[in-house]
């Protein structure tokens, strides 16, 4: 069963949101949820990006105000 985890970037600047991403999810396994919190617009292309690269999984991205919320499920180690 998989499990949701989740990661606070609030208040960071690129690159910082996408190396905490990165790092959080070589910890998980594979099929966990981490669900990842931004402030960083520019989060709304390199998140995305990044997980493509990188062969995980998009769910789900939520815009409320100033802060986006990634839903990224792991697909690969």
């Amino acid at each position: 069963m998989s499990k949701i985890h989740e990661l606070d970037c609030s208040n960071l600047l690129c690159p910082m949101p996408v190396i905490r991403t990165q790092n959080a999810l070589k910890e998980l396994a594979i099929g966990d949820i981490l669900e990842v919190t931004c402030t960083d617009p520019g989060t709304l292309s390199d998140i995305p990006t990044w997980c493509r690269i990188n062969q995980q999984e998009v769910t789900e991205t939520k815009e409320q105000e100033r802060t986006i919320i990634f839903t990224i499920k792991k697909t690969a180690d």
